[in-house]
Order: structure tokens, then C-alpha cells, then sequence
């Protein structure tokens, strides 16, 4: 035997057993666009997994289902009760808000899957609970989760101006009192509604004031626009203003200094486009506060509540 003969003991290498991966993918509509997300999602996760050693597709959850809290998610429930069953051990999923509908469930799920020993990667931002300590992905699940509302609150407001400038918003066809929709959803003059609006704008020409009109309707036993007998003073003044009822409609107005979006020749109007004016001169008249020469303010002349007799 030779002198420098060396012995080495090798132990056995441990076999390494296969992490059991579960996917989670969660959409808000069965809308194709949707559709076609969710399978490009679960094509892509999958690809993932049989690329990585060790790693073992267990089973996939998907939820149809909207980001607002309180809505179903069977599937995420039955995702949490398979890795408490210590069914699965790593979750991957698109992103953040595709994994929770805010902030607060976001951080109690997490929670929950970690006293579960479950590791979860958010493959969009990179993120992989295994490798982040629980101060610092609270931070970070925080920051991104604020900075994703800010985005999408931007994108809904893109949205809403991009359809008032092509003309396709639905807000331009809202109904108010006087129209309806007809079968395409488009605004159609309501004839027993829009008999009262004219008699409001008439009432207002012959100089009763709006406690006046608000008095001769209910005499008349005229119901309000939500079928009450008791009509209010805000409701009256709103619909002397309304340029609806002259055929316009003006979207995103937030002040007389902001861009905004006006469709003329909308729907047909209930009301001519000089008595309306008429109605809002008018109006200016009586907006009865004025200024004394000592700079105080008074009541200027009344309006009458009693009834014009019709010539």
C-alpha cells in the first residue's frame, strides 16, 4: 500500500426535492383584450417554470374578477388554503396589483404566506419575498402600490379625455329630466317631461321667481324629477341653467378657465337657444346682492312668487 495514499470521505448528497410553484394571474374582465393577457400570463409563467431546475408547476389560479374590494376571488382563497396545506411553496404572479386590490390586503396576504414558509415573486417589479425583509418590502409594496393608483387615476382620466374628444364618451348622452334614451342610447325629448320644463323657463320670463315656480308646480300637482310632490329650490335653478335642454353638452368643465370638451346639436333641444339666453341674463338681474357706496352688501329688489296670469 502506498504511503501517500489519501482516504476521502464524500457524504452523500442530499437529494434535492422539486419546489412545488403555484401561478396566480387575476383579470377584471372577460373582455377579449382581457382575455388574451391572462393566457399570454400563464404561457409566459409556465415557460418560467420548466426552465427552472428544481422547480415543479403544481397548479394554476385564475380569478376573473374586479379590483373593487369586496368582489369574489374563489381562486386566490383556494391559493391561500393550498399553501397553508403546505401544498405549495413559491407563488409567482404578474405584479402587485394583480396580487391584492390594495395596499391593506396586500400586506395581510403576504403575512399569511409567510408564517406559511410560502415565497412569493412579483415578476413585473422584480420583487421575491425570499431575498426582501418584511420592514423593507412593506416599503417597498407601499411606495408602489401609490405610485400604481397615481398611474391609474391618470389613465382613467386619459380615458375619460380621450372619448370627450372623439365624441364617444356615454356622458354625452346622460339623461337628465325631459329626455330618455331611445334603443342606441342616444337622447331623446321626453314630451310630458319636456311640456314642464318649457313652463319653468316661461314661468321665470314672466318674472315669478323660483319660489314661485316652485309653488305653481306643486298647485299644478307637477311631480318632481324623482316623482315626489315637493319640488326644491336648487332643483329649479339647476334646470334653468342646464344648457342641456338647448341641445349642448360640455364635458370635463371644471372652471370657465380650463379646456373642456362642448357638443353642439347633441340631441334635440327642449328649449330655444334665446329664451335660454334670455333665462340667464335674467338671472344676472336678480342675482339681488349688490354693493352700497360703503362697500356692504344688501338684498336688492324682490322677485314676485305669485302667479303672471297668461296673456
Amino acid at each position: 500500500m502506498s504511503e501517500n495514499r489519501k482516504v476521502h470521505f464524500i457524504p452523500p448528497r442530499p437529494v434535492q426535492r422539486e419546489k412545488r410553484v403555484g401561478i396566480y394571474c387575476r383579470v377584471s374582465s372577460n373582455s377579449m383584450e382581457q382575455l388574451n393577457n391572462l393566457t399570454n400570463q400563464v404561457s409566459a409563467f409556465t415557460r418560467l417554470i420548466a426552465a427552472t431546475p428544481n422547480w415543479l408547476l403544481v397548479d394554476t389560479y385564475i380569478d376573473i374578477a374586479s379590483g373593487k374590494t369586496g368582489s369574489k376571488r374563489k381562486e386566490f382563497m383556494r391559493m391561500l388554503e393550498d399553501c397553508q396545506a403546505n401544498n405549495i411553496e413559491i407563488v409567482i404572479t404578474k405584479n402587485i396589483s394583480r396580487f391584492g386590490r390594495d395596499t391593506v390586503e396586500v400586506l395581510e396576504s403576504l403575512h399569511k404566506l409567510r408564517e406559511y414558509n410560502v415565497r412569493v415573486i412579483f415578476e413585473q417589479e422584480g420583487l421575491d419575498t425570499a431575498d426582501t425583509d418584511s420592514e423593507l418590502m412593506i416599503s417597498i409594496i407601499e411606495s408602489i402600490a401609490q405610485a400604481e393608483n397615481e398611474s391609474r387615476s391618470e389613465n382613467i382620466k386619459w380615458g375619460y379625455r380621450r372619448h370627450a374628444a372623439q365624441g364617444t364618451s356615454k356622458l354625452y348622452n346622460r339623461k337628465c329630466y325631459g329626455y330618455e334614451n331611445d334603443t342606441a342610447g342616444e337622447l331623446i325629448i321626453k314630451k310630458d317631461e319636456a311640456k314642464n320644463v318649457r313652463l319653468i323657463f316661461e314661468l321665470y320670463l314672466r318674472g315669478l321667481s323660483i319660489i314661485g315656480i316652485k309653488r305653481e308646480l306643486e298647485k299644478r300637482g307637477i311631480k318632481t324629477p324623482t316623482g315626489k310632490e315637493k319640488w326644491s329650490k336648487r332643483t329649479i335653478d339647476v334646470m334653468l341653467s342646464n344648457e342641456k335642454y338647448i341641445g349642448l353638452v360640455r364635458l370635463l368643465n371644471a372652471g370657465e378657465n380650463q379646456e373642456h370638451y362642448v357638443s353642439e346639436n347633441n340631441h334635440p333641444a327642449i328649449i330655444s337657444k334665446e329664451q335660454f339666453e334670455a333665462v340667464q341674463i335674467e338671472k344676472k338681474k336678480r342675482s339681488n346682492v349688490v354693493k352700497t357706496e360703503g362697500g356692504n352688501k344688501r338684498r336688492s329688489r324682490k322677485y314676485s312668487s305669485k302667479i303672471i296670469k297668461e296673456k
